[in-house]
């Protein structure tokens, strides 16, 4: 009587789960940038980067062939730059060009910004010039739902309406200026000023005990962008406000980053470095 086959080994089946294509696969959302799927084990998403751009809360809207590789690809080298030095992700591993594993995780319904420098609408609330430098890093929320436009709120809003706890909010502003820290000196060596960016923040539990992690994605897409010495745009601002191509913009980051080849200018669809 034969045996029956032993059950794979994790990386053996992460590997028949990649070969099995995205036929097979349970979709659990879809959002504006992403998609996002069962994965290969318990406690694990397939995070899918799709080429499409918007703006204005969807009411502008393309699609920008090469986009969701340059967004993964960038979001792989943030995340594993923060897992480096210590800040946790849901970051696992790259599986594609355009998929990534990540950790599930229970995602805080906010959006976190952080604001090194004056521009869009804050500059507009406030009547600041835009790329005024502010005084010190400030973090602003905005409670997630796309129906309302992802309004601004507050500690006491967050707090009333039970969204996080005060020890919560500690944590996560202590992550994103953290964050903020890592990314503005990376920027800052390749010649890009980090104007500000938003984060999203997810919960992961260990038996009882909780911990928040940085989730969703890190890209051009997220930040504000400027080149120091011309004041270029490099992230999404392009699009906002037609500025010229996207994919150029993004492609500029990658490759000063070290994530695309030097001798990459304009890539319609891109060939980034395994």
């Amino acid at each position: 009587m034969t045996a029956p086959n032993p059950r794979p080994e994790p990386e053996a089946r992460l590997w028949c789960f990649e070969r099995a294509g995205m036929a097979r696969r349970k979709k659990i959302y879809e959002g504006k940038a992403k998609i996002l799927y069962e994965g290969p084990e318990p406690g694990t998403i397939v995070q899918y980067f799709k080429d499409d751009a918007t703006a204005f809360n969807a009411q502008k809207k393309a699609t920008i062939e090469g986009k969701g590789v340059l967004n993964n690809r960038l979001s792989e080298f943030f995340m594993t730059g923060l897992n480096t030095i210590g800040v946790p992700t849901h970051f696992i591993r790259r599986l594609n060009m355009r998929e990534q594993l990540v950790r599930a995780c229970e995602i805080v319904p906010l959006e976190i910004i952080v604001r090194n420098y004056a521009a869009g609408s804050l500059a507009t609330r406030l009547g600041i010039e835009e790329g005024t430098q502010l005084p010190r890093p400030i973090v602003e929320y905005c409670y997630k739902d796309d129906k309302l436009g992802d309004p601004l709120v507050t500690e006491e809003h967050i707090a009333a309406f039970g969204w996080a706890s005060q020890h919560d909010m500690d944590d996560i502003v202590a992550l994103a200026l953290r964050v903020n820290d890592f990314l503005t000196g990376l920027m800052y060596g390749v010649g890009i000023r980090l104007v500000d960016f938003k984060i999203e923040i997810g919960r992961v539990y260990d038996g009882d005990f909780q911990r928040l992690i940085v989730a969703d994605e890190i890209s051009p897409d997220s930040m504000r962008l400027w080149d120091i010495e011309t004041g270029r745009k490099l992230d999404k601002d392009v699009f906002r406000r037609d500025l010229g191509d996207l994919t150029d913009a993004y492609t500029e980051v990658a490759r000063r980053l070290g994530v695309m080849p030097k001798q990459a200018t304009h890539i319609a669809k891109p060939k980034l470095i395994n």
